[in-house]
């Protein structure tokens, strides 16, 4: 049994359809990759898995270890194990890190955790996660928080513009990291070099997987410029 199974999931914001008809399923500590252009709906597909709020399918069914899921909120699928880092890091006022990494068990010991993500504890633990703290150290500490958690499901949404904020070889560390843990990992992402360290991959374009197999194959298939739902677009011309 798939640990996520999305079958023939829809989702309109007004007269505008995002998500179209679109499946997609993940076993257990699979490294999937999600491949897309900017606008394509990644980011509004994790958020329909996490449960964030406005955003509740309008047809098909999303199965999380065999349980539907579409209509739970976003605590409820945090409880089930799935968690997110969201494409802006994290910032909270009056909150120290080492507070930040043991909100769900307080008996944890954050250090190790800061350190798989490449920061040393002895620097950050009674720091605040405020704006002092830079861009990449707040998405640092956010995985840090995500590996603490020990999820059955992590999603990482990668951001479609700005300035990198980790390293491939930053991100190949966090994924190992989960693998190791049993945890899946969802790898939303519009870099074809990022999408070559899953297990698996998939093309998404105009809400729907037109593409899966090899992060090789779906890398290439990015790359040529054509897109099965698109015809006689080009969605490649969309990239910035």
């Amino acid at each position: 049994m798939a640990l996520l199974a999305i079958k023939n999931l829809s989702f309109q914001a007004g007269a505008a359809k995002i998500i179209d008809d679109l499946s997609l399923s993940m076993d257990q500590a699979e490294v999937h990759a999600l491949l897309g252009t900017n606008g394509t709906g990644k980011s509004t597909l994790a958020y329909l898995i996490m449960g964030c709020e406005g955003y509740w399918p309008t047809a098909g069914t999303i199965l999380f270890a065999g349980q539907a899921i579409q209509t739970r909120r976003i605590h409820e699928r945090a409880q089930l194990g799935i968690t997110m880092a969201w494409q802006e890091p994290v910032r909270f006022e009056g909150i120290s890190v080492a507070q930040y990494l043991t909100l769900t068990n307080r008996h944890l010991d954050p250090a190790p955790y800061l350190a798989m993500v490449g920061l040393q504890p002895g620097r950050y633990l009674a720091r605040m996660v405020d704006k002092c703290l830079s861009g990449g150290e707040r998405k640092r500490i956010e995985l840090a928080s995500i590996l603490a958690l020990h999820p059955r499901l992590a999603i990482f949404d990668e951001p479609d513009s700005g300035i990198d904020m980790l390293s491939i070889h930053d991100i190949i560390n966090v994924i190992n990291a989960c693998k190791t843990s049993g945890c899946a990992v969802l790898l939303i992402t519009h870099r074809e070099e990022i999408a070559l360290i899953a297990d698996r991959a998939s093309q998404i374009c105009r809400g729907r997987i037109v593409c899966s197999g090899s992060p090789q194959q779906v890398a290439a298939y990015y790359k040529s410029r054509e897109c099965l739902a698109c015809a006689t677009e080009v969605c490649a011309d969309e990239r910035p």
